[in-house]
């Protein structure tokens, strides 16, 4: 548990300016701000102004599946992130977790009847705060220069989920916050293809796969897809070359365990899709926030950047399509296959 009185930290300060240099790209919920004007992400007490103190909960979802840089080669098939590949969506799995503590927790403050009435809310990505950054004062670990959560016994592939509360409790000397031991290692920044890190620890969320792939709508900006690869739904490049990640241990959650054609699937198979396939196939996965037209147009980008002339009927026959950001995408790709490749391009190509 995090007294949020002692959270005066530079990660919060930086965020505002983060904002403002328009590095949040088309993710105005990022934006929210309060009656007053301020961005209720820059402080706890801008969002959930009741809040006095924040119970932090770390969820490990890495499994046994390949890495998306062991697959990056394949001609036929694209990448969907390691955190979706599971049953059931990770906001219902951590949700249901952090209401169990919420209940332990309501169940130990009523049997203490000099206490006001505790007030509580659970937050999985939908809070207005900062989660990796409360995480990091929580004691969970340190936040690498890929700007995700690492622990050093879990490493970074964890879900964050919070439990805002009401509950004061005394200042007191914080506890030691978990050292960051990146070091010298710039893996990560090195291995991004669009080169989406401004510095160590800093992103431009616009230039990012995963923005680009799940929260961009419409065209994605033309100087970028070559360096998209494979990918359909997120990327993992930069957690997958983490040293912190080579040890990790895999999740025993069943929810999280890769449900059969959610890793690598196909990219025709992707690209066919019907609106109700889309429905049924993704009803409880996360990649129904890309959207059916979203996770088209990634296909059609990846298998332009294969190269796989097998794709051209299909890329042909999409390039018609009723929906305009599908059509556009697939005629890029057409000219992707068809035109000789550059050397660059064969450079991007390997590297993605």
């Amino acid at each position: 548990m995090l007294n949020i009185r002692e959270l005066q930290t530079q990660e919060l300060e930086y965020f505002p300016s983060w904002i403002a240099h328009g590095y949040a790209g088309d993710m105005k919920y990022l934006e929210a701000r309060n009656d007053s004007g301020d961005l209720k992400r820059a402080s706890m007490e801008n969002g959930v102004p009741w809040a006095r103190s924040v119970i932090v909960c770390a969820l490990n979802y890495n499994t046994s599946g390949p890495c998306s840089i062991d697959v990056a080669h394949e001609k036929t098939r694209g990448w969907i992130s390691r955190y979706a590949w599971g049953s059931r969506d990770y906001h219902d799995v951590l949700l249901g977790k952090l209401r169990q503590v919420e209940d332990a927790l309501h169940r130990l403050i009523e049997d203490e009847d000099d206490r006001p009435p505790l007030q509580t809310k659970c937050y999985v990505d939908t809070g207005p705060f900062v989660e990796r950054v409360y995480a990091r004062y929580a004691g969970l670990g340190w936040v690498g220069k890929n700007t995700c959560l690492i622990n050093q016994e879990l490493g970074s592939w964890l879900f964050l989920g919070a439990v805002a509360t009401s509950l004061e409790f005394p200042d007191g000397s914080p506890e030691p916050l978990p050292a960051d031991r990146c070091g010298s290692c710039t893996r990560c920044l090195d291995a991004c293809p669009t080169d989406a890190f401004i510095a160590p620890y800093q992103l431009d969320a616009r230039k990012c796969i995963s923005y680009l792939s799940i929260e961009k709508r419409g065209s994605i900006p033309e100087e970028l897809r070559a360096q998209m690869g494979n990918h359909l739904f997120g990327c993992d490049i930069c957690q997958d070359l983490c040293p912190w990640n080579r040890k990790a241990p895999a999740s025993t959650e069943a929810d999280f365990q890769p449900k059969a054609g959610l890793m690598n699937p196909p990219l025709e198979q992707i690209a066919k899709l019907t609106q109700q396939q889309f429905r049924e196939v993704f009803r409880h996965s996360p990649v129904k926030r890309a959207k059916y037209s979203g996770l088209r147009r990634n296909a059609a980008v990846a298998m332009g950047n294969s190269g796989n002339p097998e794709f051209v009927p299909q890329l042909q026959e999409m390039a018609e399509d009723e929906d305009g950001s599908v059509a556009e995408h697939a005629r890029w790709a057409l000219k992707q296959i068809t035109k000789p490749a550059s050397a660059e391009e064969v450079s991007l190509r390997e590297k993605s």
